[in-house]
């Protein structure tokens, strides 16, 4: 299996891709930015169709409309009387925007499934090393801000009372999650991108009781999902994201059972 280049190329842009979910899935998850993910995933189908249509990598596309939407999106959604309906207009409007790119290139629908569930068959190795390069910068970025975020994603009012930028964190973490889901739809796709983003860290905060610690888990059960549901869609022949899926609902549900066990 590993003797193929396709499959050395996925399982290598996998890894990075789980390491970066599940550190960034942390702070989705105390930010309570769930849904926020699922609108950036919309986004990013847009942009990786507009990209197809212009001509360019998806990767690009992607990357020019989640950072550019994610500080929008984000502002829309702030307050909590208007974040559902603000999040249902725009995911309506982006894959309305998403059809319509991938209509005018004259593309049939098996761009359309690459792009919402992934392909590990069109991972290159320039893919590998775009891969690469954006998760060496997601990295860079929150180790170098990663007090800071902490404090205001865990106690944000008592980061505002302390005088943190709280503004630029929201800012810098919106943008560094439109990286994080524009790089893990390389594998999961952009419809369930957010599987990745989520739930292992969902998972995690049930086995860990640290910040660090719930990063190692997460990263962890990110890394068994993408590994495993590389390995068992080779040997079937089965979608990847469904194992991928699978996998990770699984150790939630683990995760659920074992905080019932555990309290009683």
């Amino acid at each position: 299996m590993l003797s193929l280049p396709f499959m050395q190329n996925a399982f290598l842009a996998s890894t990075f891709i789980a390491i970066i979910s599940g550190i960034i899935g942390v702070f989705v998850i105390a930010r309570n930015m769930s849904f926020l993910t699922h609108t950036l995933s919309e986004i990013g189908f847009a942009g990786a169709a507009f990209g197809i249509f212009a001509g360019w990598p998806p990767l690009n596309g992607m990357l020019l409309f989640t950072m550019v939407s994610s500080v929008i999106v984000g502002q829309l959604s702030v307050k909590a009387a208007r974040r559902e309906a603000s999040i249902s207009a725009i995911s309506s409007l982006f894959i309305g925007l998403g059809i319509l790119f991938l209509s005018l290139a004259n593309k049939t629908a098996s761009y359309a499934t690459n792009i919402l569930f992934g392909s590990i068959i069109g991972i290159s190795r320039t893919n590998v090393l775009q891969v690469l390069l954006l998760s060496a910068v997601v990295l860079l970025v929150v180790l170098f801000i990663y007090r800071d975020l902490k404090f205001d994603s865990f106690d944000h009012i008592g980061a505002r009372v302390k005088g943190l930028r709280t503004n630029f964190l929201s800012i810098a973490f919106l943008v560094l999650l439109a990286l994080s889901v524009s790089v893990a739809a390389q594998i999961v796709g952009s419809l369930l991108i957010f599987v990745l983003l989520t739930l292992p860290a969902a998972s995690a905060r049930y086995f860990a009781h640290t910040v660090s610690g719930m990063m190692v888990v997460a990263v962890g059960m990110a890394l068994v999902g993408v590994w495993g549901g590389l390995y068992l869609g080779f040997v079937t022949n089965w979608p990847v994201t469904f194992f991928i899926a699978s996998i990770e609902c699984l150790f939630y549900l683990v995760a659920l059972g074992y905080n019932h066990w555990r309290q009683g």
